[in-house]
């Protein structure tokens, strides 16, 4: 005598479904996200050194008030480009995280449908 009786069994067989193809619709929309967020980050993280080697490039023609200006900023736009790289990161690691949850609920409906 099984556990579920077969209309059960197909309620838990279409729960599986539904939950399987929403976690991977947001699988896809995190793994896009990720994909675009890790383009413009690679498309841009060139602009800090550009940045530095300008800030060189002006040091003697500005006063050195002016020049530690220029330092203090570079040093900000420096935790902007880590925050950005930690955000890709974190993509990363969400998408990774989602994916393995995903195969975890439809391997934990099977067992219930197989039992």
């Amino acid at each position: 005598m099984g556990l579920f009786n077969s209309h059960e069994k197909k309620v838990i067989a279409e729960l599986c479904k539904k939950s399987e193809d929403i976690s991977n619709d947001i699988s896809k929309e995190i793994n896009e996200l990720f994909e675009d967020l890790k383009t413009d980050y690679e498309e841009n993280k060139i602009v800090l050194k550009e940045f530095t080697a300008f800030v060189s490039e002006l040091e003697t023609k500005l006063s050195p008030q002016d020049v530690e200006k220029l330092r203090s900023f570079s040093s900000r736009l420096y935790k902007v480009k880590r925050c950005a790289k930690k955000g890709v990161e974190a993509m990363r690691e969400l998408a990774r995280d989602q994916k393995k949850a995903t195969k975890e609920t439809i391997r934990e409906y099977q067992e219930y449908l197989y039992v």
